[in-house]
């Protein structure tokens, strides 16, 4: 058996192993909960407006504190690494297959430099990023795999609601993070699934509140 990872699914090992096995070998997902569509609405409108920059040759102003950075100019292979259905992709020799769509990519001394744009709620902490390391070292994996010099740093474009105006208008404030990034922690988390996944079941997972759901339902009948 052969699968097929994104950074997203692959997010639900760290998570729970036991969930993450029944999903890619008995297809038994977790309930879906209800997703915002704000944060997939300010990606569009994101790319929209760096795509403008890009026409230009030019960098956009959230931009311009970065030297020597420009927008990666190949419009037609960014749009392929944009896609959800198709995205940067690598197979391994037995045809496991891990993929993953990008928001944006910089160059810089002919290297380039993954960009994710997050929305949220609130003002970005100091540990924030932290809870994308993993995405952005998969991202970084997936373009050395393909045979591109990649810079050890990323960059994550925060945007979060910061005042309304009389006129109903929203300001949004912008925040941005440069993470360091590290494809070997990828290439471990890919190993790590698939001798999960080749394994037997694992038992409930300690922290994890469906297998507690699930274990309190068998005890109750």
């Amino acid at each position: 058996m052969v699968y097929k990872f994104s950074p997203s699914s692959l997010s639900l090992l760290k998570e729970c192993e036991r969930c993450f096995w029944l999903q890619f070998n008995w297809g038994i997902k977790r309930p879906a909960s209800i997703f915002p569509s704000l944060p997939s609405g300010m990606d569009r409108i994101l790319k929209e407006h760096f795509d403008v920059f890009r026409a230009r040759n030019s960098i956009p102003p959230e931009l311009r504190t970065l030297p020597g950075v420009k927008l990666f100019d190949d419009v037609n292979l960014l749009q392929v690494w944009r896609s959800n259905f198709k995205g940067i992709q690598w197979k391994d020799a037995e045809g496991n297959l891990i993929g993953g769509a990008i928001d944006n990519l910089l160059v810089k001394d002919g290297k380039f430099i993954i960009l994710d744009y997050k929305t949220r709620g609130y003002a970005v902490k100091e540990d924030t990023h932290a809870h994308y390391q993993d995405q952005m070292d998969m991202y970084a994996f997936l373009f050395l795999k393909n045979g591109y010099a990649v810079m050890d740093y990323a960059y994550l474009l925060f945007y979060h609601p910061l005042k309304v105006h009389e006129n109903g208008d929203v300001d949004f404030h912008k925040h941005l993070v440069k993470v360091p990034v590290d494809a070997g922690n990828a290439e471990r988390i890919f190993a790590k699934a698939l001798r999960v996944l080749k394994g037997p079941l694992p038992s409930f997972g300690e922290e994890c509140g469906h297998c507690a759901w699930l274990k309190l339902c068998a005890e109750m009948k």
